[in-house]
């Protein structure tokens, strides 16, 4: 009886260590930034799906980080990681030049107005294998977009000059983040201008090819009932494609 009251004892203590632990994998400053009150309805109701809290948790943003929202659409990310970044950090939303047709014919203005709810960010609208900063930064980000630089409305874009770009503008040890909708395994660049995915090999081979290190992956976007054929804009699959989020390193020397 002892020994199973003692097993219980450590089995509860398990569970809550567990759920302290669990907890502590969104930092308080995240949480507060998801819960910004100045967020548009449009973004938050978008939270369910793209789960921000454990996404940008995986990229390592803390306050007074620089960070680049690289391809930032309409902001939905550029917003949360102002307010995790604080006073202190500043995000750069890099709007690609390249397809600045598309940004018109959806009526994106480019560069969009300043907020003044978000006084720490700033637009820079330029090439996209041009990428800079005005400074050296600790992140670069890039979400539902990399597989785009292939396909024939972003020329395509020298992919390779764009990553080692995306290098030189970092920091020694700073991170690149890339979050993507998955492709068949082995298909390569097949799928990126017809469904909107990419095999994650690629981004990985890609991506090393510039002197990055892969550090590791989240599954917090996977679905396994993803059949990986299905274009991501299909009602069948929208909001809920399998995705991958890869992070890779820039060495400090």
């Amino acid at each position: 009886m002892k020994r199973i009251a003692a097993l219980a004892i450590l089995a509860t203590l398990s569970l809550t260590l567990g759920a302290e632990a669990a907890g502590k994998k969104i930092p308080a400053y995240l949480t507060a930034a998801i819960a910004d009150p100045a967020r548009p309805d449009t973004d938050k109701a978008r939270d369910a799906d793209r789960k921000p809290a454990e996404s940008l948790a995986f990229t390592g943003v803390k306050p007074g980080d620089k960070v680049a929202d690289l391809i930032p659409g309409r902001g939905y990310f550029t917003r949360i990681f102002a307010k995790a970044v604080g006073d202190k950090g500043w995000v750069y939303a890099y709007f690609p030049s390249d397809i600045d047709a598309i940004y018109a014919k959806n009526k994106v203005t480019i560069p969009p107005p300043a907020d003044p709810k978000y006084p720490n960010v700033s637009f820079i609208h330029a090439p996209v294998a041009k990428f800079v900063a005005p400074e050296k930064l600790d992140i670069v980000w890039t979400s539902q977009n990399y597989h785009d630089l292939h396909d024939k409305f972003f020329g395509p874009a020298d992919v390779a000059a764009v990553n080692k770009a995306v290098f030189d503008a970092l920091k020694p040890g700073g991170v690149y983040v890339v979050l993507d909708h998955v492709a068949e395994a082995g298909s390569g660049l097949r799928d990126t201008d017809t469904l909107h995915r990419i095999d994650p090999a690629v981004v990985k081979k890609e991506v090393e090819a510039a002197g990055f290190k892969f550090v590791g992956e989240s599954d917090v976007l996977h679905n396994p009932n993803d059949p990986h054929t299905a274009l991501v804009f299909d009602k069948s699959i929208r909001g809920h494609t399998d995705q991958f989020i890869y992070k890779f390193r820039k060495p400090l020397k």
